[in-house]
């Protein structure tokens, strides 16, 4: 895989807009994003021209969202490129992405959500990219979580030859109303986190992280932009669901796709994120669905299977690193990253 490297107080860093013009909507919850950038990490901002874009012009041209991230990748000065927030139709611009550009000028590519479209893209193409925290929803909330803004150091930063992920200490699903200018950065409630939750298998394996947000790798099932059958083989697949709150059967008919499709017979194992808005019984619903699925009717009881764990659409959020190889001990309850994941 193709490593970017790491980033250094003053690195200049690209921010757009790939999906939904929100920064427009709410150009408070944006800038509080762009001021935990530079005060807590030392990181020098360039808007590129989607940035804050008309929400309704930006979602007419979906090439000029594709032209802003080849101008990105293209920029010497620009050491990393971070999407101000998803959305639901980055899948439009893809065809547009100069795959030249972005292969020959490798840099930390991160957001989640429906940003999946483009890490996974890219992934394909060779590059690692970060599944982690968008401008308006991660980094704007940041401060409500200090373990989140050592995380983000601990990977981008100090890009250390391993990591051992662990439960943050709490959590938060409930965020306070975005058009009101007074509780910007502010959440809602902050629970204390129980752990994940450890549903099946028993051994050590390795693999190469690879995943998203489900609804938006389905937005890409069937395209010419979904991985082929032979890049599934070894990889550990993480997924999580979004503020739509997909059910506990969509996402067991997700997965059913999947497993026709073979992919269970090529990877190694399952972790899935914290579900929003999730009630315990749907989260219980949602585990027993992901097994009956993997275990019963693909016949892979072996397969290590960990849920409720710290990525996605809740706060805070791991960034999980696509191309790099992880671990996963089910006797000894430990993930890790064994490979650092910039140069």
């Amino acid at each position: 895989m193709i490593k970017p490297n790491k980033l250094t107080k003053g690195d200049t860093i690209a921010v757009l807009s790939p999906s939904k013009g929100l920064p427009s909507i709410f150009p408070h919850v944006f800038d509080n994003g762009l001021k935990i950038l530079k005060e807590k990490f030392g990181l020098k901002i360039k808007e590129f021209p989607t940035a804050r874009m008309d929400i309704k012009e930006l979602y007419e041209n979906p090439k000029i969202r594709a032209e802003d991230i080849n101008n990105a990748f293209l920029d010497k000065n620009v050491k990393a490129i971070i999407a101000s927030i998803g959305g639901d139709d980055s899948v439009r611009i893809l065809k547009y992405i100069d795959k030249e550009a972005v292969k020959n000028n490798p840099k930390v590519f991160m957001g989640y959500s429906d940003t999946t479209t483009l890490n996974t893209f890219f992934n394909q193409l060779g590059l690692v990219t970060f599944n982690g925290q968008s401008i308006m929803a991660g980094f704007s909330q940041m401060e409500n979580f200090p373990e989140s803004e050592k995380h983000v150091k601990k990977i981008l930063f100090d890009n250390p030859k391993d990591y051992e992920y662990k439960p943050y200490s709490n959590w938060t699903d409930k965020y306070k109303d975005w058009s009101k200018k007074e509780f910007v950065g502010q959440v809602e409630e902050i629970k204390k986190n129980n752990g994940w939750n450890w549903i099946q298998g028993n051994s050590t394996i390795t693999g190469e992280l690879f995943g998203g947000c489900i609804e938006v790798l389905e937005m890409m099932n069937g395209t010419e932009y979904w991985p082929k059958k032979e890049f599934w083989k070894g990889k550990i697949l993480f997924f999580e669901t979004s503020e739509d709150k997909p059910t506990p059967d969509y996402v067991k008919y997700t997965l059913r796709n999947y497993g026709i499709q073979g992919i269970f017979d090529k990877i190694k194992a399952v972790i899935v994120g914290r579900a929003r808005d999730y009630t315990d019984e749907e989260k219980k619903q949602l585990e027993t669905n992901i097994i009956d699925v993997v275990s019963k009717e693909f016949g892979h009881p072996e397969m290590p299977i960990i849920t409720n764990m710290d990525f996605g659409h809740t706060d805070p959020q791991f960034i999980l690193p696509l191309g790099i190889k992880a671990e996963i001990d089910c006797k000894n309850k430990t993930f890790k990253l064994i490979e650092s994941p910039c140069k």
